[in-house]
């Protein structure tokens, strides 16, 4: 199985009284595959994953499976943490349904990388699903060296990685130039995803394509079948974009941005994340307002089908 193109990782709306707003995101995983997102991320960390009840966490699966399921679309779920162990029971949840899962790099315990080469062969050993290896040291404090990435690319059962560094480092580059056939790389920063386009990943994992999906499908398009001239210009529109969503913590201004276009009914987020600013919405909203793309915003009503 291959993972290419764009996949779009869905915030998890709240209603006024804090539970899930079904329709709403019901509606918002239909509108970024109208817009021409490959597929869904459940689960992830824009879904504020770790601040949902183990009921709501199933509840946002069904509901994105079951979206996927109808647009015969592939669907990414977030699953694993630090613990190998829990990771093990956590994949094995997993059904049919599910393309793949999102497997961070163990976070805060801070293992060798021989210990996350241990961790990834005993999940893909056991694993239902093909694996996606998150790779996040902004959030896990563990980098992974050229050696150790390609390394885990040849374990059987990992399809790829979402490569989210927070630049284009020597690793990346070497690891991208060597990379084992049949391995996917998703970029994961949204402000470096051309970039790593242009080294050759298949696609990306974009937070920022909640809003805007149908202009960084094209952004991917572009880079993967015409030429860096017209693949230029999406990115340098694009960037102003992303660097204003995530001015402040992910997902906050991506769910304020949402809920003042009206595609949700809150930009309510879960402790201890704080709501966006007043300063950093408008800034997001006027960076969306420069991007001239028809289907950047699919209203509520006209997105259920």
């Amino acid at each position: 199985m291959t993972f290419t193109g764009l996949f779009v990782p869905l915030v998890t709306p709240f209603t006024a009284s804090d539970e899930i707003a079904v329709e709403a995101l019901e509606g918002l995983a239909h509108s970024v595959l109208d817009a021409g997102a490959t597929g869904l991320v459940a689960l992830g960390t824009t879904a504020e994953a770790a601040t949902l009840t183990t009921e709501e966490r199933q509840r946002v699966l069904e509901i994105c499976a079951q979206v996927c399921g109808e647009r015969n679309a592939q669907l990414i779920v977030g699953a694993g943490t630090n613990s190998t162990a829990s990771s093990i029971n956590s994949l094995a949840t997993l059904g049919s349904s599910v393309a793949a899962a999102l497997t961070v790099v163990p976070y805060y315990t801070r293992p060798s990388e021989a210990g996350v080469l241990a961790h990834f062969r005993e999940l893909a050993a056991t694993s239902p699903v093909p694996l996606i290896v998150y790779n996040v040291p902004y959030r896990t404090s563990r980098t992974l060296s050229a050696e150790t990435l390609a390394e885990l690319a040849r374990i059987p059962n990992i399809a790829g990685f979402k490569h989210a560094i927070g630049g284009i480092d020597d690793a990346t580059v070497i690891f991208m130039s060597s990379l084992p056939p049949g391995t996917d790389v998703l970029a994961g920063d949204d402000l470096h995803v051309a970039p790593l386009l242009a080294l050759g990943a298949s696609g990306g994992i974009l937070a920022s394509a909640n809003v805007a999906p149908a202009a960084f499908s094209a952004l991917i398009s572009a880079w993967r079948t015409g030429t860096s001239a017209d693949a230029r210009p999406h990115a340098h529109r694009l960037a102003p974009l992303s660097a204003a969503l995530f001015a402040e913590p992910n997902p906050t201004v991506i769910k304020a941005v949402l809920a003042a276009r009206g595609q949700i009914p809150t930009p309510a987020v879960r402790l201890p994340l704080l709501p966006a600013s007043a300063q950093a919405t408008a800034a997001a909203l006027a960076a969306l307002g420069r991007i001239t793309d028809s289907d950047t915003v699919i209203p509520l009503a006209a997105s259920r089908r």
